[in-house]
């Protein structure tokens, strides 16, 4: 969440009417120690700078952390935890060796403020005008290892032309909970082959990929530039463990035939180029992303001389980011580069 939320204060006091799930609704069953109800509290108490504070705090574990990811220093944040504490009559977190514990009643809020903040953020983030030649933004940007390798070169290099000021983090999805990630507004855009997990989220089609073979140029074993069905189940293979594509289907194709693939070798989608390279294996795997190694190294890409399934990559948002000016601009950049790929 972008710090500068801190600069929106709100204001409001238990007695006046809100919506349900609003900002007030939040804490409309917190109740003060010895029993006294919520509503007893001074609501004036209760600023956007809090809350963003207390979201940092629950997503860092650590108070140093929060204010580093805030741009604050440590005594700030820790004195809005002081005020935060005060006004809802409760620790919210406990220091442990481990980091600060969340309470029950800050885990109770947690989801509550986190989705709050998002929303205004993306609220206030709709009014404001983005013009790639001149704004600095920072996007986050989660990618699985084909999307690496296929559209993360060409987007950067793309967004570079565009938007000069402009930051793209390109992480690894593998590890991610991307729908999370997603929700609480550390990811701007996902990349890969994920489908949209929930109608909170948008996805489209980016474009399709199918399998090919990839082996090194001169390899003993090709004559007159084709592969056939035999030749790839007598050659010894290369199964890449880390490209999320699974090639059983070559096995069971080759099955059917009364073919049998020998694979040799496992190894992480790093290490392809120069595994092939420097002996006669051979792999299957996206053709596009095949080309990317065959233009790393003396390689080459044929095509495989089996029936392959086809391959989705697609681009995955929260919804709240529909109408966002800068949001609107990266997924714009991303569908252009894919028309290209």
């Amino acid at each position: 969440m972008d710090a500068s939320l801190a600069d929106h204060t709100w204001r409001g006091c238990c007695g006046q009417p809100v919506k349900k799930g609003g900002i007030i609704g939040m804490f409309g069953n917190i109740e003060r120690r010895g029993g006294e109800p919520g509503c007893d509290m001074n609501w004036r108490q209760i600023d956007l700078n809090l809350l963003v504070v207390f979201d940092a705090v629950m997503q860092e574990r650590n108070a140093t952390r929060a204010a580093e990811r805030l741009n604050m220093s440590q005594p700030a944040v820790s004195q809005a935890l002081a005020r935060l504490r005060a006004a809802l009559g409760d620790e919210l977190f406990v220091r442990t060796p481990e980091g600060m514990e969340p309470t029950p009643q800050a885990q109770h809020l947690a989801p509550s403020v986190r989705q709050a903040l998002a929303d205004l953020g993306a609220a206030l983030g709709n009014r404001a005008t983005f013009d790639p030649r001149t704004t600095s933004r920072n996007f986050v940007i989660a990618v699985n290892n084909y999307a690496a390798l296929v559209i993360s070169p060409r987007l950067a290099a793309a967004a570079a032309r565009e938007a000069p000021q402009v930051t793209l983090d390109i992480r690894a999805s593998g590890n991610l909970d991307v729908a999370e990630r997603l929700d609480r507004g550390d990811l701007d855009l996902a990349l890969g082959g994920q489908a949209a997990p929930g109608d909170r989220f948008r996805d489209i089609r980016l474009f399709e990929d199918r399998f090919a073979c990839l082996l090194r140029h001169g390899h003993p074993a090709i004559t007159g530039g084709k592969m056939d069905a035999r030749l790839l189940a007598e050659l010894p293979h290369l199964d890449v463990s880390s490209t999320g594509q699974g090639t059983g289907f070559v096995d069971e194709e080759l099955a059917r035939l009364g073919l049998e693939r020998q694979i040799v070798l496992r190894a992480p989608l790093l290490a392809t180029a120069e595994m092939l390279s420097q002996s006669d294996l051979v792999t299957v795997m996206a053709e596009r992303a095949a080309g990317v190694f065959a233009a790393m190294a003396s390689l080459q890409v044929m095509a495989l001389p089996l029936p392959s399934p086809s391959l989705t990559i697609a681009m995955l948002w929260h919804r709240r980011n529909d109408d966002q000016p800068a949001h609107r601009w990266l997924r714009s950049v991303v569908r252009d580069v894919c028309r290209a790929v």
